[in-house]
C-alpha cells in the first residue's frame, strides 16, 4: 500500500482530494476503471501550456521553429520520465503486479504518471500552483534548453530569417536507386549565397546535408 502522506510531504503538497492523487498514481494494469489515463491527457496539456509560455518569455527573439525544437526537447517521454524519477514517482506508482519494482527503464509508466500528477495538481490546487510546481521540477531541464543543439536545417533557417527575412530555398536535384534504398540530391541557397548540394537516403537527410555545407561555408557554428 502506498504512503499518500509521505508522498505529499515529499512534494510539499497537501491534496484536498486524496482520491484524485491515488488515481493519478494508479496505472491501468492495476484498475481498468480507476486509473491515471485521463489525468495524463490533461496533465500533458497543462505542462505544454506552462513550458511553451516559459520558452516564449525566455527567448523573445527566436522564431517559431526554434522554439518548437526547444519545446520538443522539454516534453518528450524521456524528459518526463527523468522529471518523474527526480521526484521519486517510481516509489509510489500502483501497478497490477504488486511485486513489480519500477525502474528507470519503465519510461512510459513513469512519464505517463508524471503527466497525470500534474493534471491532478491542476484540478486540486489550480493553475498558478501547478505552474509553480512544473517550473520548479523542470528547472534543470529548462536551464539545459539554453544549450539545445539545433540541427543544420533549423540553424540555417534561423540565420536566414534573422539576416534576410527570407527562408532558405531547397530544390530537388536528383533521385535514384531502388525504392527501398533511394539516394536524393537536394540543393539549398540563401539570399546572396552560392548553391550547395547535399545527398542522403531521404529528402530530409539530403536537406540537412546541404544546409550543413552552406553553414560550414559561411562559418556559422
Amino acid at each position: 500500500m502506498i504512503n499518500i502522506v509521505k508522498f505529499q510531504k515529499d512534494l510539499n503538497i497537501k491534496f484536498k482530494d486524496k482520491t484524485l492523487l491515488t488515481k493519478a498514481l494508479t496505472h491501468k494494469s492495476a484498475n481498468f476503471n480507476f486509473n491515471n489515463e485521463k489525468l495524463e491527457f490533461l496533465g500533458d496539456r497543462v505542462i505544454g501550456l506552462i513550458l511553451s509560455n516559459k520558452l516564449f518569455d525566455l527567448y523573445p527573439d527566436e522564431n517559431e521553429g526554434v522554439l518548437d525544437k526547444r519545446f520538443a526537447n522539454l516534453v518528450n517521454k524521456k524528459v518526463c520520465c527523468d522529471v518523474g524519477w527526480s521526484i521519486n514517482l517510481h516509489k509510489y506508482i500502483i501497478t497490477g503486479n504488486t511485486k513489480k519494482i519500477i525502474t528507470i527503464k519503465d519510461e512510459k509508466i513513469i512519464s505517463d504518471c508524471c503527466e497525470a500528477i500534474i493534471g491532478a495538481i491542476f484540478i486540486d490546487q489550480g493553475f498558478d500552483f501547478a505552474k509553480n510546481f512544473v517550473l520548479k521540477i523542470w528547472k534543470k531541464k529548462l536551464e539545459q534548453s539554453t544549450t539545445t543543439k539545433l540541427d543544420p536545417k533549423t540553424k540555417l533557417q534561423e540565420y536566414s530569417l534573422k539576416n534576410y527575412k527570407k527562408l532558405p530555398i531547397y530544390r530537388l536535384v536528383d533521385s535514384k536507386g531502388p525504392r527501398h534504398n533511394p539516394t536524393y540530391k537536394i540543393s539549398v541557397r540563401i539570399y546572396g549565397s552560392k548553391t550547395f548540394i547535399g545527398t542522403g537516403n531521404s529528402k530530409q537527410e539530403a536537406e540537412q546535408d546541404s544546409a550543413s555545407k552552406l553553414l560550414k561555408y559561411k562559418r556559422i557554428y
